[in-house]
């Protein structure tokens, strides 16, 4: 890979070739993918982009760590809209918002860019199985991503994921392990097996490929912007990877000169699992946290990727903000009903913290946001109905569809 330097320690500094399998360091540290960019802006302009055909996240194939000869996989991942929502704004009191809506990727989350570079890079070193441990999405998107680029794929999940995620793995052909405990009970047998049996490793703090993934939200983002920065991007945390990836596209941006400044960062996190915020608000190190929140795909008590996203939020000036669940249930139905954009729990919990920070006036009339939907609300619809309750159910009477109304307070006159 001519445009790739090295893959780098961020604890130690320490260089490694970027190689396929390459995962951590040996101290222990999470790796970064280096860039030569000098040969980046020597190969890549704004011009060639704008002639560009693809609207998938290989259009930004010079950004992307993967040799020129690796096939893109089969699912059209990324290219997700990013509306302009002016009647949202208006009742948040911003200057101008924008909803990324990364729920319409082909398994319904985020996660898919992800999951599309561990396939590539898979494929790269020739590994025939993929596995991972996942809260829910990062487990779909693997497993159809897999499917689709005809890899086998052994995926470790909580017993509490919902059974739209569950039923999308088994759907897609993965050898699903439901594992009794938490995330941290899931991720460490994962580990084991992997270690175990040899498999490719998809787990995002493991193989510092997958936050290169995830970073082309962002490129997608500013691309769609025409390369106007807003004042704040906002997304929902959990292990941390989406965020750190989020601000390495953005940092990658800025170092080829397509943005000439960077925003700040707004983590969203739910207060019932909210470690790196926590770790940010106190200025302490994080610490692990139970997971009590119905935003399962946020639930992460022990994050993984903990330095890369604290290092993002520091670096961008960003700000912290947890929501209770029944913020992020309100969130969901305000999405919904204003902007048509229907999200998971985890998925609206961005727009949830970014009208908590409104509503404290830590954001201002002026500024300029988006916000990023993770995942969409198919996902898990028993708590979208919880948030939004039961239709109205009756016999085909007029009489009592009547009484329904009048029983609800609807008025037609």
């Amino acid at each position: 890979m001519k445009h790739v330097k090295c893959a780098r320690c961020i604890r130690c500094g320490k260089e490694y070739e970027a190689t396929p399998n390459v995962t951590t360091c040996d101290c222990g540290g999470i790796l970064d993918i280096i860039y030569d960019y000098d040969y980046i802006q020597a190969n890549f302009t704004k011009e060639t982009l704008k002639n560009r055909q693809d609207p998938t996240m290989w259009r930004y194939r010079e950004l992307l760590p993967v040799e020129e000869s690796t096939e893109a996989p089969p699912l059209r991942v990324g290219g997700s809209p990013l509306y302009e929502e002016p009647r949202l704004a208006a009742q948040l009191g911003l200057k101008k918002l924008w909803v990324k809506d990364d729920g319409l990727n082909p398994t319904a989350s985020l996660k898919d860019r992800a999951s599309a570079m561990a396939v590539a890079k898979a494929r790269e070193a020739g590994a025939e199985v993929i596995a991972c441990s996942s809260t829910g999405n990062a487990a779909s998107s693997l497993a159809g991503n897999a499917a689709a680029a005809g890899l086998k794929t052994y995926i470790f999940v909580p017993s509490r994921a919902p059974k739209g995620k569950v039923a999308q793995l088994m759907t897609f052909g993965a050898t699903v392990i439901s594992v009794q405990g938490t995330y941290e009970d899931t991720f460490e047998l994962s580990k084991a097996a992997i270690d175990r049996w040899g498999w490719y490793n998809r787990n995002a703090a493991i193989n510092p490929y997958l936050s290169e993934g995830k970073k082309t939200v962002a490129l997608e983002i500013m691309e769609q912007l025409n390369w106007q920065v807003p004042d704040y991007i906002a997304i929902s945390v959990g292990d941390g990877c989406t965020i750190a990836g989020l601000w390495k596209g953005l940092k990658d941006l800025h170092a080829i000169g397509f943005i000439d400044r960077l925003p700040r960062l707004i983590s969203a996190q739910a207060a019932g699992c909210c470690p790196l915020n926590r770790a940010i608000a106190e200025n302490k190190p994080w610490e692990p946290m139970e997971e009590n929140t119905l935003a399962d795909s946020i639930a992460v008590g022990v994050p993984r990727n903990a330095e890369k996203a604290l290092m993002a939020i520091r670096e961008s000036n960003g700000l912290v903000v947890n929501v209770t669940d029944e913020e992020i249930m309100a969130a969901q139905k305000l999405l919904g009903r204003t902007c048509g954009v229907f999200g998971e729990p985890a998925g609206v919990t961005g727009t949830a913290g970014v009208k908590k920070l409104c509503e404290q006036g830590a954001i201002g009339a002026n500024d300029t946001v988006v916000s990023v939907v993770t995942g969409n609300g198919l996902k898990d619809v028993a708590n979208a109905i919880a948030a939004c309750g039961e239709p109205i159910s009756i016999p085909s009477d007029m009489e009592l569809l009547l009484k329904a109304f009048a029983d609800k307070g609807i008025d037609l006159q």
